[in-house]
């Protein structure tokens, strides 16, 4: 197979990019898998993802070399690896509803973009990772439809609904451009924890009756999630990710669960601390119980998530499969268009991916 670069634009220069920037840099430069959900996928490996163009709006980013901003206040990540020069200078985007209340004395916007859609284009970008901050809503919608005049794929990464919304799948279908949304799941994060546990109460026949999701963290999400307009489709799509396997699908009933983030506490950084509980009915109506407590950083947890998306996104265009991006979505994504059991979704995957290629 003769492969090409993957080229990529990220919209917003935060925590996420940062992991994801890094991470490339780390596994090109090394022989290790470790940390790794996918090595190759389709062909494709972790070196070849390039980024050719990053956009964002704070005066502390906008204007300098990509391997800065990543590093630049606010963001307050792991640092896993040295990034050398890119030569890619990060461009301003538009601003629209990307600042949240409890945020706005921190960021300090530029001017928005004269002419987006131009830039990207110019670019070379083939796909664009939204990485924007929760309750974007506007803004994501704005960016959505710059990919779908630009022919450029979207990788939607936050809780705003473009996959799971019909309106805007048939758009991106319509137009032959690829998306894979909504709401970036972790490789291994407080959703798939819970959700992983739902289902082993559903596959055990353990009644699941009460359960919640408590989440805490230090990074600019969690700040911007204090405002609770903004939280709504988050706290959905994480709700909606673990009850969808409760009870044999059955679900559970809103009253009897509460899944979300709850506070932010700044010295934890880029740390997540999350707080799982289940209470389940057994055999013969015995109680069962569990409770889990996992702390992680945050937006490397993520970031590997991403990478394999990239990849998958890639392949299945280079195919001209854009049928199999739904199921890309309903494994890497917690709202996806389409929920599927995530083991039924793998094995379909690995299978697609592992054919010859000719």
């Amino acid at each position: 197979m003769n492969k090409q670069k993957i080229k990529v634009a990220i919209l917003g220069v935060g925590n996420c990019a940062s992991s994801f920037v890094q991470g490339i840099h780390y596994y090109s430069n090394s022989d290790s898998e470790d940390g790794l959900i996918s090595d190759v996928i389709g062909g494709y490996k972790v070196s070849d993802i390039d980024v050719v163009a990053a956009y964002d709006i704070n005066t502390t980013k906008v204007g300098k070399d990509l391997s800065e901003a990543i590093f630049a206040e606010p963001n307050n990540t792991l640092k896993f690896s040295d990034v050398p020069k890119t030569g890619i200078i990060v461009e301003p985007g538009v601003v629209n509803d990307g600042i949240g209340k409890f945020v706005k004395d921190i960021i300090n916007p530029v001017s928005d973009s004269a002419d987006f859609e131009t830039s990207l284009k110019n670019s070379g970008a083939e796909i664009l990772i939204n990485l924007l901050p929760v309750g974007s809503d506007e803004a994501t919608k704005f960016y959505a439809q710059c990919a779908i005049n630009a022919k450029v794929g979207f990788i939607n990464c936050i809780p705003v609904y473009i996959a799971r919304d019909e309106n805007w799948f048939n758009k991106f279908k319509s137009n032959n451009v690829p998306l894979i949304g909504d709401d970036i799941k972790s490789q291994v994060g407080a959703t798939i924890v819970h959700r992983v546990l739902a289902q082993l109460f559903s596959d055990r026949g353990v009644q699941l009756k009460n359960t919640y999701q408590l989440n805490v963290g230090g990074n600019m999400d969690f700040l911007n999630m204090l405002e609770e307009e903004r939280l709504e489709t988050k706290r959905s799509s994480k709700t909606s990710s673990v009850t969808s396997v409760a009870n044999k699908g059955k679900g559970i009933e809103a009253d009897h669960v509460r899944i979300g983030p709850s506070d932010y506490v700044k010295w934890l950084e880029d740390r997540k601390k999350a707080f799982i509980r289940l209470e389940g009915s057994a055999f013969g109506g015995a109680p069962l119980n569990i409770e889990v407590q996992l702390e992680v950083w945050d937006s490397p947890n993520s970031a590997g998530v991403t990478i394999d998306a990239v990849r998958y996104m890639k392949f299945f265009k280079d195919k001209e499969d854009l049928d199999s991006l739904d199921l890309v979505s309903a494994w890497l994504m917690k709202a996806p268009h389409s929920p599927h059991q995530d083991s039924d979704v793998l094995n379909q995957l690995h299978e697609l991916t592992h054919k010859e290629i000719n």
